[in-house]
């Protein structure tokens, strides 16, 4: 049996009034080690929930494998002091990936740590300006109130990331919550990719800043949009504003910030009701 991602804590609340002893729940931060044929790839510092997304949402992301039927088993098993991902690649992939084997660590918040050219830091992101998608302002203004409703682990502890998929009719259709922006980012794209869903027809909502890798993991799910409620790097702009990708962040309540493509947003009400 895997462990929960949550745990209870205990506490001195310090309150108007006074202080007093009192137990809140906390959320669970372990290593997760991805590895491909046998040999650790990366260590990742991450919520132990949605495993089997982690591994096939990471695999993408990274260009590891281009599709979900490259892997052929994950086996998931858990060490103690960690969790232990492996992932076994069919024989086509595995030769690819061999020839671009390296090595990684990445603990909360630091998606790029371990990578070891700049080379690498910088690759190139999928074109995603072909999508037709356009949404409504108050689309937008919707996604990331709809995202705040799926929050579970976020609800009881108030320290965790989530990265949902809007549709416009649909509302949010998938969603991940993890310690790290960047795994729930990337145990969303396993959620889409397990269920066959097309990132071109929908937009990427999170709950963090929008950092160059958050653009690069959005393109490589096939999304059009990255909507934010934090801000963007400027990195991550010109990163969007070359893949053709619509880059909306700080968004609060009503009010936003479109930093690329606005071609894409309309002011008119949205037609659709999720």
């Amino acid at each position: 049996m895997m462990r929960p991602p949550l745990a209870q804590a205990s506490r001195l609340a310090h309150r108007t009034g006074g202080t007093r002893i009192a137990d809140r729940m906390v959320p669970e931060e372990t290593p997760i080690a991805l590895s491909y044929a046998g040999t650790t790839h990366a260590v990742m510092m991450a919520s132990p929930a949605d495993f089997e997304d982690f591994a096939l949402g990471f695999s993408l992301t990274e260009g590891i494998i281009s599709s979900p039927d490259e892997i052929e088993a994950i086996e998931v098993a858990d060490l103690g002091a960690g969790i232990d991902i492996q992932i076994r690649l069919k024989d086509a992939a595995n030769t690819r990936f061999a020839a671009r084997r390296r090595r990684l660590a990445g603990p909360v918040g630091c998606g790029l740590c371990g990578i070891e050219s700049i080379e690498e830091a910088m690759r190139s992101v999928d074109a995603v300006g072909a999508s037709g998608l356009s949404l409504a302002a108050d689309d937008i203004a919707r996604s990331v109130r709809l995202l705040s409703k799926v929050q579970p682990l976020h609800a009881e502890t108030g320290a965790v990331h989530a990265a949902g998929f809007y549709m416009p009719g649909k509302g949010i259709v998938a969603a991940r919550e993890d310690v790290g922006r960047h795994n729930a980012l990337d145990k969303l794209a396993g959620a889409l990719a397990k269920s066959g869903m097309d990132g071109t027809g929908g937009a990427v909502v999170v709950t963090s800043r929008v950092s160059v890798e958050m653009v690069q993991k959005t393109a490589a799910i096939g999304a059009p949009f990255i909507i934010a409620v934090s801000a963007p790097t400027a990195l991550a702009i010109r990163t969007a504003e070359a893949a053709g990708m619509t880059l909306v962040a700080l968004v609060r309540g009503e009010e936003f910030d479109v930093f690329t493509h606005p071609e894409r947003v309309s002011d008119e009400a949205s037609r659709h009701v999720a």
